[in-house]
């Protein structure tokens, strides 16, 4: 096969990009990725004759992934190292990269051992942050059923409700659409049975609001299997629960004997800390959490989930292609151990306060028919549409790009019951962790020159 013609910088390759599944109904950006290095992508216009690529600072990072951008030495050598010397040993054997990973972050004095007491924990991979929670569900499902009578447990079977939050994203695999509670993810799709021995409910609460929660757990907790929670909703537009709140939620489940799993997919190492499931008295006790993005440091799709050992699944019925193989456990590993080396971690605490001193000051003051809130801590924020900027975000989000900063938006809550405001799409600001100060003066600076020109173009 030849491989002459245009190159990779080119911005006019002349392939056909619709050999690619649109998943956004024709809605797919008006740009070419033609490469990236640290924190700056290179575009181009699709389907341009002519022009220039253009540079563009990253804001999103690769849907909240790439926490060490583009092209990170470290993750090179770990990549060299595995592919040359680590070979490809799955599940069914020991790994010494696996066991060196989980050993150093939730073994005995391990990174995450404050969050995973050592010794009542156990982990497994999977490709992406939606097969993850896949596991998290399966292994919520199993604890009520008997895998040596081969029936419902005496104690847990009669448990059929599972407790989870408007706005919610969990992923958009088929056993996880009930864990969403909005109509366009599951009509037309297979749902569970909600009655029968192996019958599931789905109840969803408002996520922050405490009264509904209490008067949930007052009226339904003795049937609660679980609680599935985003510490921080990401899709539903950034929102950060009110102080309290999570550790109020992780008590009450616990004393109802329900199973609390922790969707911290999108959230972790992006908002000061590994964890958002910790507030000032520390960390919040889960039964299962479920990590992503930017796990994989912006190279893999992968994902863990960390549960008690008292949670498992029946004899080889969750065994998988993906788990934590030699190469995804190097990638981690290195990355981890750079992360710590260079408190990243700590400078993005130090640099969320930055973000949100800049993105209120030169964005939501100046643009308040645009933005109405901004939300979030961390790398982690979200700056909320108004009702007329909404209609035309597409509109705005590609203004911003070709201003010189890639953001994407979330969708928002919408409606929510018990009086809650309706949360309009947000646009989320995730840059990676090796933004520096100047970094987050441009990309703020982009995203004010772009909503200029959206609203100039839009007189």
């Amino acid at each position: 096969m030849s491989h002459a013609g245009p190159t990779a910088t080119s911005p006019s390759h002349g392939l056909d990009g619709a050999l690619h599944l649109d998943h956004y109904g024709g809605g797919r950006l008006p740009f070419v990725s033609l490469g990236g290095r640290g924190v700056r992508l290179r575009l181009a216009e699709r389907g341009a004759a002519t022009g220039e690529p253009f540079e563009v600072i990253d804001a999103s990072g690769g849907y909240a992934s790439a926490c060490l951008g583009a092209g990170h030495p470290a993750v090179l050598r770990a990549l060299t190292r595995a592919v040359a010397d680590l070979g490809y040993a799955t599940d069914e054997i020991e790994s010494a990269e696996r066991t060196r990973l989980l050993a150093g972050t939730i073994g005995s004095g391990g990174l995450w051992c404050d969050h995973f007491p050592p010794g009542d924990y156990h982990a497994a991979g999977r490709n992406s942050g939606s097969e993850g929670m896949e596991l998290a569900l399966r292994l919520v499902l199993e604890s009520r059923y008997d895998h040596r009578r081969l029936r419902p447990d005496p104690e847990r079977g009669g448990r059929d409700l599972v407790l989870a939050f408007q706005g919610a994203w969990h992923g958009w695999t088929g056993a996880l659409t009930p864990l969403l509670n909005r109509r366009h993810f599951r009509v037309g799709l297979p749902q569970v049975a909600a009655d029968g021995p192996y019958g599931l409910a789905v109840k969803h609460l408002p996520f922050g609001a405490l009264e509904p929660l209490l008067e949930f757990f007052a009226r339904d907790g003795e049937r609660l299997l679980a609680v599935v929670v985003e510490p921080i909703q990401g899709d539903a537009g950034l929102l950060v629960p009110p102080a309290g709140y999570l550790r109020t939620l992780a008590a009450l489940a616990a004393e109802h004997g329900a199973l609390l799993v922790a969707d911290e997919v999108l959230t972790f190492a992006k908002t000061g800390r590994f964890f958002a499931m910790a507030d000032e008295h520390g960390p919040i006790p889960t039964d299962v959490t479920v990590i992503g993005k930017s796990l994989g440091m912006g190279v893999l799709s992968t994902s863990m989930v960390i549960a008690r050992r008292s949670l498992n699944v029946r004899p080889s019925g969750a065994v998988a292609t993906s788990d934590l193989r030699p190469l995804t456990c190097a990638v981690i590993h290195d990355g981890l151990r750079l992360i710590e080396e260079e408190k990243l971690l700590e400078r993005s605490a130090e640099l969320g306060a930055q973000l949100t001193e800049l993105l209120g000051r030169e964005v939501l003051d100046r643009f308040p028919g645009t933005y109405r809130g901004l939300r979030g801590t961390g790398l982690l924020q979200g700056l909320e549409l108004t009702e007329d900027a909404a209609d035309r975000l597409r509109d705005l989000r590609s203004h911003i790009i070709r201003a010189g900063c890639y953001v994407e938006f979330m969708a928002g809550a919408g409606r929510r019951s018990h009086g809650l405001p309706y949360v309009f799409p947000t646009m989320r600001v995730a840059p990676p962790l090796v933004t520096s100060p100047a970094d987050l003066e441009e990309l703020v600076a982009a995203i004010q020159r772009g909503t200029a020109r959206f609203l100039w173009d839009g007189r």
